[in-house]
């Protein structure tokens, strides 16, 4: 395997995988080439199959908040496989990292592990329409919330709220039953809650949007969707699968003080493992099987291997205080690259918080809805990533992704990545 490189390693995978790929942005579609085979990682580090180091800031999107293979919690994985891979039973591993998430954030007062971001969407919008009895569903434009049916919709062209599918194989009919309201629009909200509010059953927004660029929302519009949300009978969900755990220990909900009715989260919450959880008021997962009529179950829902390194990875961040060092870290790394950006007379600039940036072209206010991001993004993050393949970084493979900085990215390591970056956008400048 080490002695094929990445491009005929993709040239077999288009042979068998749709796209050559098992999730489409590996695919470098939004930048160009082919992808990289990694044989390895450790620390702040990914290892090509050809050989080659990289320092990551993808971090698989987001969960190796540690960095890769952390010691402590590799130490806890080898010891779970060593004693059991999987039960299909009762075990006492979910149930240590539940009652370790719940004595630390008051607005989960139950929850059910699952194994993905998408499937705890999915399960707490069945939960929200069983408790409402009402079919409608609103989501925010710029926020995405996996591949499941009902949330995969874009806005429309017609009624306020009106949406249509943003994929092949979605129904109009499941389809209708998703609003489409546009991030940092309080009118455009009102208009649909005055219209709509009668018919839906939730309110979902990511707190933090991280998937479409990073757009950070006001506080008061984020209060004031919540508020929405109340007077209209519908309950709040908050998607904090990217910024759960990762935006400190109670993520953008415990940051803003907000208290959603319902919360799902990943990524992070699993230490590099397919863990989920979607949570909540104790009335409302009381509604879940077996206590009330809806269903849900999975076959390796809190999977032990998972529940061990999320709860090691989470405890390990607490005790020491990488919150905060992670942000620190993080402000200095960007304060860096916006300088050097400014110094250069590039126009590029980074928007961040705590762990998570976004490099972007820059745009003569704050960009807090996918309509304000410059046009000139994809084609100019294509070359800086490209520029940055050179020398040794790895950003993720998209200029509508964000970045993430763990705890092995040492600062002397993002001083000289930050150097190599703005060289990177130099020489893409001049491409």
């Amino acid at each position: 395997m080490e002695s094929q490189t990445s491009k005929t390693l993709f040239e077999r995978s288009l042979k068998v995988a749709p796209g050559g790929v098992h999730s489409p942005v590996r695919a470098f579609k939004s930048v160009g080439g082919n992808p990289i085979f990694f044989k390895s990682a450790e620390g702040a580090y990914l290892t090509s199959v050809e050989g080659k180091r990289y320092v990551d800031f993808c971090m698989s999107f987001g969960p190796m908040i540690l960095g890769h293979r952390d010691q402590t919690v590799l130490k806890e994985v080898h010891a779970m496989i060593d004693t059991a891979w999987s039960f299909g039973a009762c075990e006492p591993y979910s149930l240590e990292l539940a009652e370790w998430i719940q004595a630390r954030i008051p607005w989960v007062q139950k929850l059910r592990f699952v194994s993905s971001g998408t499937e705890a969407v999915m399960s707490a919008l069945r939960v929200a329409r069983a408790a409402t009895g009402r079919e409608k569903v609103l989501k925010f434009d710029g926020c995405y919330h996996g591949h499941l049916d009902s949330l995969l919709v874009r806005s429309g062209s017609g009624l306020a709220g009106e949406a249509s599918s943003d994929s092949a194989g979605v129904p109009d009919s499941i389809a209708r039953n998703t609003l489409v309201a546009p991030l940092n629009d309080l009118k455009a909200l009102e208009e649909i809650l005055s219209r709509h509010g009668h018919e839906i059953a939730a309110i979902a927004i990511e707190p933090l949007p991280a998937n479409y660029g990073l757009l950070e929302q006001t506080p008061e519009f984020l209060r004031s969707v919540q508020a929405g949300a109340k007077r209209i009978g519908a309950l709040w969900l908050l998607d904090e699968v990217i910024s759960g755990f990762r935006v400190g220990l109670t993520g953008m909900a415990g940051r803003l003080g907000l208290k959603p009715d319902l919360v799902c989260y990943g990524k992070v919450l699993g230490g590099g493992f397919n863990v989920a959880a979607y949570g909540g008021r104790a009335d409302l997962l009381d509604l879940v099987a077996p206590s009330g009529k809806v269903y849900q179950a999975g076959t390796l829902s809190a999977n032990p291997v998972g529940m061990r390194a999320g709860l090691t990875t989470l405890k390990r961040a607490e005790s020491m205080g990488l919150w905060e060092n992670l942000q620190a870290n993080t402000r200095d790394f960007c304060t860096k690259l916006t300088h050097g950006f400014d110094a250069a007379g590039l126009d590029w600039t980074v928007d961040s918080m705590d762990s998570i940036f976004w490099l972007h072209r820059k745009s003569a206010q704050p960009i807090r809805s996918i309509a304000e991001i410059p046009a000139t993004q994809k084609e100019s993050y294509a070359r800086l990533f490209h520029a940055l393949l050179d020398k040794g970084i790895y950003l993720p493979p998209s200029g509508y992704e964000v970045g993430f900085v763990s705890a092995a990215h040492t600062t002397e390591l993002l001083a000289d990545c930050a150097a190599k970056m703005i060289e990177a956008a130099k020489e893409a400048g001049k491409a």
